[in-house]
Formats: C-alpha cells, structure tokens, sequence
C-alpha cells in the first residue's frame, strides 16, 4: 500500500523515509527492531493524516477492528473484517 501511494503522488520517496525514520528513532522502541511493522504502519498513519486522506480515530477504530477480527478468526481460516463480533 506505501508503494501505491507513493507511486500514486501522495507523497515522495524521501518524505516516507523521514516519516519512517522517526518512528524507528521515538523513544521505547524495540531495540532489535521486532516492532518495525508498528514503526511501519505509524509513519504510514502519520502520512495519510497529515495530508488529509484520514482521519486518526478512524485510522485507530480500524485497527482495532481487524485486531478482534484476527482474534476471532479460527486458526487456518482468513482474516476478514466481518469477523469483528462489534461489526
């Protein structure tokens, strides 16, 4: 999805680098780096609120719901959003 966007002009190369950047560098991170997919989608969030195509609380209501999606998924079937139970 951060290739698509970028390749779509939402934002350039440099400007998802420091975006990503300083999330790996807040304070509290992972220091061998086992929380690079939370840094991930942060600097992607950070992205896509500052240039206005989400809202942050939607960002966040979505991934909790995914979050009681996988956790209501069995084991060996796909992660759907429909399997949120407060969906």
């Amino acid at each position: 999805m951060t290739v698509h966007l970028h390749e779509k002009g939402l934002f350039s190369w440099s400007e998802w680098a420091e975006s990503l950047s300083r999330q790996l560098h807040q304070p509290g991170r992972a220091e061998d780096g086992s929380d690079y997919f939370d840094c991930w989608v942060a600097a992607l969030s950070e992205l896509l609120v500052s240039r206005g195509v989400a809202d942050a609380s939607a960002i966040l209501d979505l991934q909790q719901s995914w979050q009681r999606a996988a956790e209501a998924t069995p084991h060996g079937h796909p992660i759907e959003l429909a399997n949120d139970p407060l969906r």
